[in-house]
């Protein structure tokens, strides 16, 4: 690589639209996220996979999120060792792999072998593909917008579960409401835009050639060993910035097998369950923007710290008002029976009220998973320890997940899901804001870089020229 100079002479560090800036490459990593994980979304989203029994679904997802919680953590290693390119690639082709498997599931009903070990090795993609795009979402935009980043990307990933929840209501909206599951074409357009997610990951560029507008580079990233990264990995385990984010990360995939399961494929028909997911993933689009607009821009030019404190207290507001509503809605089927026939979207008054808490739902997922992403990217610059910070609070999250599916599995008393997912969420708020009120600093557009363990600022140059 070249020497390094000031990037005021470089016409290589003006526009925005270059293809190594931040919002490029950020653009390019939910593109990525919009054919992979949003599809995956949208077939999770129709509860039980698309399938009417629900048992083959949680095992799948069951051994997913079991390995997801031990590869979401050597996620950051990986990350640090392979390049986000590779390890994006690698996490990207397991994703096709799961659908198909529901896809050999509607012809062999009687064997859940293949799903089940599909969803283990999802569980390993997973944990490399999230621990690379949270490296690359919260250390390549300066400190100052990271929040509008979090938006963009989260729209991106999310605008994925929108149009993965158009493909089963549109494909399925003759088929009658008590179909045994969604039709094989369903499952083919999934796969078809997952294998063009992984795809498009190879077009990232390596971290080190990123450049922010100001002619900074985003981050010094080298490639690490094998013997750091365990111990780092270790040491996260005694980290008490992690230990503050570990309920939240615990609750922030936990609530998902109760409101795929328990509300939307327990209330609606077959073709409803669908539309409801272009609006629960359409929430979570403007739920990520709103709150990362607020992030970076409320209050004037108030302090960052004042803004993600005021940023956890709006959201626990919201979010407890939505599980009030999400109680009385329960209250409704206490004992899990549905009493009433399926509510359909053609139902007029007997669906809006139901509609609204689903959409609820969704609203508050991004924005309550928005917050802890700032909150992350705001106590580090530099893309190897935010790679690891990630990669921790996506481990936890899917050891929370796979404890969650399982409790579906063993039939608990949907009261009893319910108020384990508010509860949850709401011990997680007062932690958030204690790890903001001591570890977030002001604003400051250095890159962070590890020497003999610690984090060590320093201002970095633009290169003039890229290899």
């Amino acid at each position: 690589m070249a020497v390094t100079a000031e990037v005021e002479s470089s016409p290589a560090a003006t526009g925005k639209l270059r293809y190594n800036s931040p919002l490029v490459q950020v653009s390019l990593i939910g593109l990525v996220c919009f054919c992979c994980p949003g599809m995956f979304n949208a077939l999770t989203g129709l509860g039980g996979g698309g399938q009417l029994d629900h048992s083959t679904a949680d095992n799948a997802n069951t051994a997913l999120y079991s390995c997801f919680a031990v590869f979401g953590v050597l996620g950051g290693a990986a990350h640090n060792l392979l390049g986000p390119r590779v390890t994006l690639l690698a996490g990207a082709l397991t994703y096709p792999l799961y659908a198909a498997s529901f896809l050999y599931y509607n012809h062999h009903p009687s064997r859940q072998a293949f799903p089940v070990t599909a969803g283990a090795l999802l569980g390993v993609g997973a944990g490399l593909l999230w621990a690379a795009q949270g490296a690359i979402m919260t250390s390549y935009p300066p400190p100052s917008r990271r929040g509008s980043y979090i938006s963009l990307f989260w729209c991106l990933f999310n605008l994925g579960g929108v149009l993965g929840g158009l493909l089963p209501f549109s494909l399925n909206y003759h088929r009658a409401a008590d179909a045994a599951s969604v039709n094989d074409a369903t499952y083919i357009a999934f796969m078809a835009f997952m294998l063009l997610g992984a795809g498009l990951a190879l077009l990232l560029l390596p971290a080190s050639r990123i450049v922010r507008d100001d002619g900074s580079r985003a981050t010094r990233m080298s490639y690490s060993s094998v013997s750091t990264e365990g111990w780092e990995i270790l040491k996260l385990f005694a980290n008490w910035r992690m230990l503050l984010v570990l309920p939240a990360a615990w609750a922030s995939n936990f609530f998902y097998t109760y409101q795929f399961n328990n509300v939307n494929g327990r209330l609606f028909t077959l073709r409803t369950k669908g539309l409801n997911n272009v609006f629960y993933w359409g929430a979570q689009m403007l739920g990520s923007a709103a709150i990362g607009y607020f992030l970076d821009f409320g209050f004037g030019s108030s302090s960052r710290r004042r803004r993600g404190l005021c940023g956890v207290a709006a959201v626990a507001v919201l979010g407890t008002a939505i599980w009030a509503g999400g109680l009385a809605n329960q209250l409704r089927y206490a004992d899990g029976n549905w009493g009433e026939r399926l509510i359909d979207f053609k139902d007029g008054r007997r669906y809006a009220g139901p509609f609204l808490l689903y959409f609820s739902y969704g609203l508050l997922d991004a924005m309550f998973q928005s917050l802890i992403y700032w909150i992350i990217g705001a106590l580090a610059n530099d893309t190897q320890i935010l790679s690891r910070y990630v990669g921790f609070y996506k481990g936890v999250q899917s050891a929370g997940a796979a404890v969650a599916w399982q409790i579906d599995t063993h039939k608990t008393s949907l009261i009893s899901q319910l108020i384990v997912n508010w509860a949850l969420t709401t011990v997680s708020y007062p932690l958030l804001a204690l790890l903001v009120f001591l570890a977030v600093k002001e604003e400051d557009s250095s890159v962070s870089s590890v020497e003999d363990g610690k984090e060590k600022d320093s201002k970095l140059s633009a290169p003039t020229s890229f290899h």
